[in-house]
């Protein structure tokens, strides 16, 4: 008797009412956030210098993982991959080389040939620094699910010229938000190449 008179109390009933709504709160919450967290955006730290002077070190980026679910990546996109060489590293770059392409890295350039050109075409890379030349002479056949990536920081990048290419399965996701510092807050825009049909700057 004297248990169910406690009980009774106004102010414990509210509080349990309270925490019945609270519970149910963080329920919905994690039913929402989760999805969201785990396959559809993801955020990510920029450690290192590797992509100056288009992302510093320590910015917050929000990467977005449900587009290639639907389509490949582009180039000029900047995705987030695990490092071939230790897969437990995730390593931000940008896709310079698609599927099926040769690459070549030669006199501070990179060229492209594709199926759809007699002739290698120069890349031209108006984000990058007159400053940092791309170093390195290289000249490789990508696999039918291989991407040459690179730093934009090219004399400061352990990138596809050191550990060659990413093959699609180790892509996590693009590049789509700068979240932090706030007067970098941008969107990630795609750049056009003049080479690439596809090629949309979105």
């Amino acid at each position: 008797m004297e248990g169910r008179k406690i009980l009774n109390k106004p102010f414990l009933r509210h509080g349990l009412e309270y925490i019945a709504e609270l519970v149910r709160v963080i329920v919905i919450s994690l039913a929402i956030i989760l999805p969201i967290r785990y396959f559809l955006v993801q955020p990510f730290y920029v450690k290192g210098a590797s992509m100056e002077p288009n992302f510093y070190d320590r910015e917050y980026l929000i990467i977005d993982e449900l587009s290639y679910r639907f389509r490949e990546p582009k180039r000029g996109e900047i995705i987030v991959f695990r490092y071939p060489l230790d897969p437990a590293q995730f390593f931000i770059k940008r896709v310079v080389g698609l599927p099926g392409e040769t690459v070549v890295v030669e006199d501070g350039n990179i060229m492209i040939k594709n199926f759809e050109y007699a002739k290698i075409l120069k890349l031209d890379e108006p984000y990058l620094s007159t400053s940092t030349p791309t170093i390195g002479s290289k000249d490789v056949k990508l696999g039918t699910n291989e991407y040459y990536v690179l730093g934009d920081n090219r004399a400061s990048s352990l990138d596809s010229r050191y550990f060659g290419p990413v093959t699609r399965d180790y892509i996590i996701g693009r590049a789509w938000l700068r979240g932090w510092p706030i007067d970098r807050i941008a969107r990630f825009v795609v750049p056009v190449y003049g080479i690439d049909q596809d090629d949309s700057g979105s």
